[in-house]
Formats: structure tokens, C-alpha cells, sequence
């Protein structure tokens, strides 16, 4: 009997040469999640956004008469508050994201845009409002929370719109969020964070808040997590282009305990903020990667 190789669990590199956004995300989310959720924010507003037929349980007084009129079909005006939730996913398109530290692995940016349209998708089929920022020194790409048709691939048009940057302004874009989500919801920052920490956590401080539930996935190729190569070797800064020549045995264990006291210090700071924070390389497969914020 040969076994069914599940996408979401195979190596991400090998998914991706499968297909574009569209279909890696379509593969690692078939089977990830079936059904519907309930959700405490489930209710009505006044932003109409579709109908849906009706179900045992609706409530009579949101009934589309016109429709029932002219079809005999039951259906219900759907409202934009009647989705689980509001959610909207961040991603740093910022220069150093477009590093990987080998040929056979994807760029730190290529794993972050197929994990933010695969964690779209799943939340659209459980009816959550789903958006999507893009940024590096500036805000990129803004597709506003929303559970209409087409949603999806508005947010995988953004992501392939959005180009290799260069600097990085996360707290700006984490500002204008803000005056995106007029209601509670969940934010999901996906970055290598490789910028100021204490601006950030600011940024962060203030949805936690507004009532916002925060995410943090902190994308790491495997290579930035310990000192390898030739015995000397020249690196780079990709956003300011600064280099040093440095001989990687020599510093690889003082290396290694730099950033794992960095990884520390970002885990800590978000837990006392009550942000969930999670490293994710970028060898990790998708599926898994998921099942961290679920």
C-alpha cells in the first residue's frame, strides 16, 4: 500500500517547485482544516456583504423576503460581523528577506509569502475576514479584512505584487493596522524581525491593547542559526550593504549563542506583552508551521 504524501508535510522547497503562491497554498491547506468554526464575535452590523442559504436556527428577521419572493429559496443577509473573526496577516517584504543561505533552500520572503497565502486561506474557508499588509521601508500593498468572493486572490495579488525591498518599517505599518482593525481581531506578523525591537514591541503594546489577539512568526533560514562555510569568508548586510570578513570556525559558538540569545529576548519580550511568538525555519513545513497558531 503506498502512502499518501501529504503537501503540508513535505519539505518546502520541494512544494514550491510544484507550482506558484496558488497552488503551494491550495496543496498545504487541502486536508488542513475541514469545517466551520462558531466563534464569540459571531453577530451582525450593517455591512452587508453576501447571502448565504438559510439554516436551521437563523433567525426570521434576516430572511432576503425579495429573494423568497422571487425564487422560493430561503436565504440570509449575510453581514460583515457574522465572519468568526477579523484577521489580518503582515509581511515583511523587507531586503534582507530575500536571503536564503543555500540553493535548495526557498528565501526567507518565498517561504513568508506561502505561509501567509496558505494561513489566508484557511481562515477565509472558516469565514474569518482575512487581509493582508505588505511592507519594507514602506507600506506596500493594503487589502483591507474582508470575507467576500475573490478575497483570496486579492491577497495572493498583493503578495506576488509586492517586490523585494529595502529597508524595513514594521512599526510603521503596524500603526496603520491599527486604523485598519476598528474591531478586536487577530494580527499575524510574519518577519525575520531583523529591526528595532523596543519600536516593535511598541507597535505590538498598543493592538494588544485595542483587545487585538498577536502573532508573532519569526522567519529563520537555517543557516542564521549557526556559522558555517569556508574557512574565511566575506558577509554582507543586504539593506545597508556594510560587509565584514570574518572566519566562521573561530566565531561559531559565539555566534550560535548570539542568536539564540536573541530568539530569547524576542520570546520573552512578547510573552510579557501576552504576544505569541514562535521561531519558524525555513525548512519547516508548511502544515506544521500552521498548526503553531492554531
Amino acid at each position: 500500500m503506498t502512502a499518501v504524501r501529504r503537501l503540508d508535510l513535505l519539505d518546502p522547497a520541494e512544494v514550491s517547485a510544484l507550482g506558484g503562491i496558488e497552488i503551494v497554498a491550495r496543496g498545504v491547506v487541502e486536508g488542513f482544516l475541514a469545517g466551520l468554526h462558531r466563534s464569540p464575535f459571531r453577530g451582525f452590523s450593517v455591512e452587508f456583504t453576501e447571502h448565504r442559504p438559510y439554516q436551521p436556527g437563523d433567525e426570521p428577521r434576516y430572511l432576503d423576503w425579495k429573494i423568497l419572493a422571487r425564487a422560493d429559496r430561503l436565504f440570509i443577509k449575510q453581514y460583515e460581523e457574522e465572519t468568526n473573526l477579523r484577521a489580518m496577516v503582515l509581511v515583511d517584504a523587507s531586503r534582507s528577506m530575500a536571503w536564503r543561505g543555500a540553493a535548495d533552500r526557498l528565501t526567507k520572503r518565498a517561504y513568508a509569502d506561502r505561509l501567509a497565502a496558505a494561513l489566508g486561506l484557511v481562515l477565509l474557508r472558516q469565514r474569518d475576514a482575512t487581509g493582508l499588509i505588505t511592507f519594507d521601508d514602506v507600506v506596500r500593498q493594503v487589502v483591507p479584512a474582508r470575507v467576500k468572493s475573490g478575497q483570496w486572490a486579492r491577497i495572493v495579488r498583493a503578495l506576488i505584487d509586492t517586490p523585494d525591498g529595502g529597508g524595513t518599517a514594521a512599526e510603521a505599518a503596524l500603526r496603520q493596522l491599527t486604523g485598519l482593525l476598528a474591531r478586536r481581531g487577530l494580527v499575524v506578523l510574519v518577519s525575520d524581525l531583523l529591526f528595532d525591537r523596543d519600536l516593535v514591541l511598541t507597535a505590538l503594546r498598543y493592538l494588544r491593547h485595542r483587545g487585538h489577539q498577536v502573532s508573532v512568526m519569526h522567519v529563520l533560514d537555517p543557516a542564521e542559526l549557526e556559522l558555517g562555510g569556508p574557512p574565511e569568508v566575506r558577509y554582507r548586510d543586504p539593506e545597508s550593504d556594510a560587509s565584514v570578513v570574518v572566519r566562521p570556525r573561530e566565531l561559531a559558538r559565539a555566534y550560535a549563542e548570539t542568536v539564540q540569545h536573541e530568539i530569547g529576548a524576542w520570546r520573552t519580550a512578547c510573552r510579557r506583552l501576552g504576544v505569541v511568538y514562535h521561531p519558524v525555519r525555513t525548512d519547516l513545513p508548511f502544515g506544521l508551521a500552521l498548526r503553531l497558531l492554531a
